[in-house]
């Protein structure tokens, strides 16, 4: 592997912004109100001299301005926490029981914080650098709050790049894929919808169980049958709820799936045969079926001239043997900075974690944490993008 090329500036805060990522684990925050986690990144950017703007759909802007070019450029990192109890004995392990930074995005926070620092002491470029701290991606709602509440029309951006760590991958290792990279996410409510009655008479009532058991049944073939075997879908159905006791036949009965896909042809695809699926199967029933399909995410899709820069980048940083184009397994997971990037063309690109006890183990489980050595990795990252993006012009 060859050794990365990290400003010496960066490798010299390295250690200072390790603590204060540890600092935001400890007190890790839900959802949309991320307040201390926002009060901390608006108190160091004022200080670095970022014209700062804390009333963005609960999400903070910093904005670096020099020279006299009219191009933007926007990163984004994402400042909340999850639900879940920590269980690793760290140090720094998380003081409100219950929730904990299962996902890394404190080592996001701290990144992107490590190159604003560098970016306003250090940096050379002509343009507007906008630097987007958002709250609630874990509940895919923050980046809807943010544009909003005007994101890009009060702070354009002619891009927006974001990076996500990756456990399983060492550390120094980038994968930056042009395309389809992350899978949408829908939550869909099927309301079924008969006549209630006594179980004993069930030739007076008109019973929606077996029409949602003949649902369940047949929506396992909407990938199996429906999909070419080189398609992603993912279709679970994660909630049941009908009837109070055994001898009432309810007069509905509702499910809840979980959708994931991995194109927007894909998607498309799968939402029609749900819902010809569930209509058919009701029909067949007796009963009558209400469908409710929410979009909680769309399918991530870089372009391909910001992904080529941020490749650059990268590889200017970690070395181009260091720097993959396609991930070794496919990504079914969803991220709501794929709204962001329906609005303007950007990337998306993942950094190695590492492979041990913490930093390997999977986000979203009580033992991982974030791994600090990707923190000047990132921030060297994101300063090498910067530097190229609003290169000064005549250079």
């Amino acid at each position: 592997m060859s050794e990365p090329m990290v400003h010496p500036h960066l490798l010299s805060t390295a250690t200072r912004f390790a603590t204060l990522r540890q600092d935001i684990h400890r007190h890790p925050e839900l959802g949309i109100d991320t307040c201390r986690t926002a009060a901390i990144v608006a108190e160091r950017l004022a200080a670095w001299g970022y014209e700062v703007h804390a009333d963005v759909g609960k999400g903070v802007v910093g904005v670096l301005r020099r020279g006299q070019s009219t191009r933007t450029l926007g990163i984004r990192a994402d400042m909340d926490a999850l639900p879940i109890l920590e269980r690793n004995g760290l140090p720094w392990a998380s003081e409100r029981p219950g929730c904990m930074h299962a996902c890394g995005h404190d080592g996001h926070t701290a990144t992107l914080l490590a190159a604003a620092e560098h970016l306003a002491a250090d940096a050379r470029f002509d343009g507007t650098l906008n630097l987007i701290f958002q709250p609630d991606e874990e509940g895919l709602t923050g980046a809807r709050s943010m544009l909003q509440a005007d994101l890009f029309a009060r702070f354009p951006c002619d891009a927006v790049y974001a990076f996500h760590n990756m456990p399983g991958l060492p550390v120094g290792v980038a994968v930056v894929q042009s395309g389809a990279f992350m899978a949408s996410s829908e939550e869909v409510q099927i309301t079924l919808t008969g006549r209630g009655g006594h179980g004993a008479m069930p030739e007076r009532a008109i019973d929606p169980i077996p029409a949602l058991a003949g649902i369940i049944t047949a929506l396992q073939t909407v990938v199996s049958r429906n999909l070419s075997t080189s398609d992603a879908a993912v279709v679970s159905v994660g909630k049941v709820r009908a009837g109070t006791v055994y001898n009432i036949i309810p007069e509905s009965a509702t499910l809840m799936l979980g959708v994931r896909t991995a194109t927007p042809a894909v998607r498309e695809k799968v939402e029609q045969r749900i819902r010809e699926i569930v209509q058919g199967q009701a029909a067949s029933f007796g009963v009558t079926a209400a469908i409710e399909y929410r979009l909680l995410a769309p399918v991530l899709v870089n372009a391909p001239e910001e992904t080529a820069r941020m490749h650059a980048a990268a590889c200017a940083v970690l070395g181009a043997d260091n720097v993959l184009e396609q991930m070794p397994v496919r990504l079914m997971g969803s991220e709501d900075f794929a709204w962001m990037l329906n609005e303007r063309p950007g990337c998306y690109f993942v950094l190695g974690n590492g492979t041990g006890s913490f930093n390997g183990c999977s986000v979203h489980n009580d033992h991982y944490d974030f791994n600090d050595a990707v923190i000047p990795l990132g921030a060297a990252c994101w300063a090498r993008l910067v530097e190229d993006y609003l290169q000064p012009l005549g250079d």
